[in-house]
């Protein structure tokens, strides 16, 4: 839905004055590439109040999630834990880009294997593995290399992933 990637990356290149792109990151994260004295910056950029506050959306996202709301029950789920200062800024942000889904239907955890639903689009495999319901991975450069997973690569793929699922 959100594109932290790009945002983490202005930051990085901008404080360091780098030039690490996506492909940079083919096979690994951030955290993998930066230098061992920059792992504490890498973090502060989350814990940043507005970190989060005005990512750009992954295209698609809005049109696609508004159409499967004629179909689904949509959550958001969120590992908002790992970074607490991030609930408002998040809460927010749905709010502004997706106001088709209600606060009721957000989840603020910090483990998604507590997850009981029917599917779940992730970037993260760890987050799919103990995952009951059909797990279905976003492909990002950090995920290039995980297998046993069904993939999607964009918004548009998991609107066709959909169209194929009976209701």
């Amino acid at each position: 839905m959100a594109d932290t990637l790009s945002e983490h990356l202005r930051r990085y290149n901008q404080k360091f004055d780098e030039a690490v792109t996506p492909e940079d990151l083919v096979g690994k994260n951030i955290w993998e590439i930066a230098p061992v004295d920059r792992l504490e910056q890498l973090r502060a950029f989350l814990d940043a109040e507005d970190f989060f506050a005005d990512l750009p959306l992954l295209p698609g996202a809005q049109e696609v999630l508004k159409s499967l709301t004629q179909r689904f029950e949509i959550f958001v789920a969120t590992a908002a834990m790992s970074v607490p200062n991030s609930f408002g800024a998040k809460y927010r942000w749905l709010q502004v880009h997706f106001p088709f889904i209600p606060p009721t239907h957000y989840v603020f955890c910090g483990n998604k294997s507590i997850l009981r639903a029917d599917y779940l689009i992730d970037d993260l495999p760890r987050n799919l593995l103990r995952f009951e319901g059909q797990g279905l991975l976003f492909s990002a450069p950090h995920n290039v290399a995980a297998t046993g997973f069904t993939r999607v690569n964009d918004w548009n793929e998991v609107a066709a992933y959909f169209d194929a699922v009976k209701d």
